[in-house]
């Protein structure tokens, strides 16, 4: 496949999801830590975001895979894992102490460095630092 229209594809999607994400508010790091604070001052809006992601790939997912193989590549990737495992359940943990610490995850994030946010200029070293400790103790 041409790796400049795969790379292209990627450019666009990315900018399509970050997009949706600043569309939606979902790039506040308050709006997340307030749908997590289920107990205060609840902010619903994460919930109809993720209503919607699941709805649309609950409709399109099926859709797409009726294809023979993706547009930009030679065959589906999908994963076949289907253990729940420590690794799983320590990087979920993970993930979510980071995610209601500070109301980002790596998507928004990115849109948040990309727009220079002093909450963002902080997550991003800790999270490549995070990914690089990961590679270090696997051994990938």
């Amino acid at each position: 496949m041409n790796n400049a229209r795969i790379t292209l594809a990627a450019l666009l999607s990315g900018a399509l999801f970050g997009l949706g994400l600043a569309v939606s508010g979902m790039t506040d790091p308050l709006r997340i830590l307030g749908f997590l604070d289920v107990f205060g001052d609840f902010d619903p809006a994460l919930l109809f975001v993720l209503g919607g992601a699941v709805l649309t790939t609950l409709v399109l997912f099926r859709v797409v895979l009726r294809r023979p193989t993706p547009v930009f590549a030679a065959r589906f990737q999908i994963a076949d894992l289907r253990a729940i495992d420590r690794p799983l359940l320590l990087g979920a943990a993970l993930f979510g102490v980071g995610w209601g610490l500070a109301g980002y995850c790596p998507g928004p994030v990115l849109v948040g460095l990309g727009v220079l946010s002093a909450e963002a200029l902080w997550f991003v070293p800790a999270m490549i630092g995070g990914m690089v400790l990961h590679r270090l103790l696997r051994g990938h």
